[in-house]
């Protein structure tokens, strides 16, 4: 079997992970243009993430979280984003590196990436970094939603954690539940 020395799937997901960055340093620079808003599902569970017990203890492995009109002091390093946000009318500060990000989406240009957890091949039964390739096979690969396409039905983002605080109006247009537009996967441009 063919090794693959140079790890494509995990070029792959810290490429895709750089536009997430990328997009988030920019809305923290600039805010927000025009209709742009964010789901951003995280493993809660993950090393790094900082949430509060509370948060924890109501999403033990998955939360979704909207960056759209109420969020504030969002700041973006090269490891993660720090945000906060109202949950039940409790402020919260919140800390996510890019590699707890299991998704992104931005609804108002049906534009999204879902990441899949890839082994980077240094367990404890391997005693090098090389990684067997037995297939190609895109299980591994990120996913891409083009704003062109529609969502297939079994294709759906975790239901986004919506929350205003008590006696403010919610200001847009309520979240969908689940977001429109067809998840690509790359292996679907390939040359065969």
């Amino acid at each position: 079997m063919a090794v693959d020395h140079i790890r494509y799937d995990l070029l792959a997901q810290e490429a895709l992970r750089g536009v997430v960055r990328h997009v988030l340093a920019d809305a923290a620079k600039n805010g927000l243009p025009g209709d742009h808003h964010f789901y951003i599902s995280f493993d809660t569970s993950a090393e790094g993430v900082r949430i509060s017990a509370r948060l924890r203890e109501q999403y033990p492995e998955e939360i979704t979280i909207i960056l759209q009109h109420q969020f504030w002091d969002l700041s973006v390093d090269e490891e993660g984003f720090e945000v906060g946000l109202s949950f039940g009318g409790v402020p919260e500060r919140l800390v996510v590196p890019f590699a707890a990000i299991k998704g992104f989406f931005d609804p108002s240009v049906q534009f999204g990436l879902q990441f899949e957890t890839i082994e980077s091949g240094t367990d404890a039964t391997s005693d090098s970094d090389q990684h067997e390739v037995q297939a190609p096979s895109s299980a591994a690969l990120p996913t891409v939603a083009p704003g062109i396409a529609k969502r297939a039905e079994h294709e759906t983002l975790p239901k986004p954690v919506v929350d205003t605080p008590a006696n403010e109006p919610q200001t847009g247009n309520p979240a969908p539940d689940k977001p429109k537009g067809e998840v690509v996967r790359l292996d679907r441009f390939r040359k065969k």
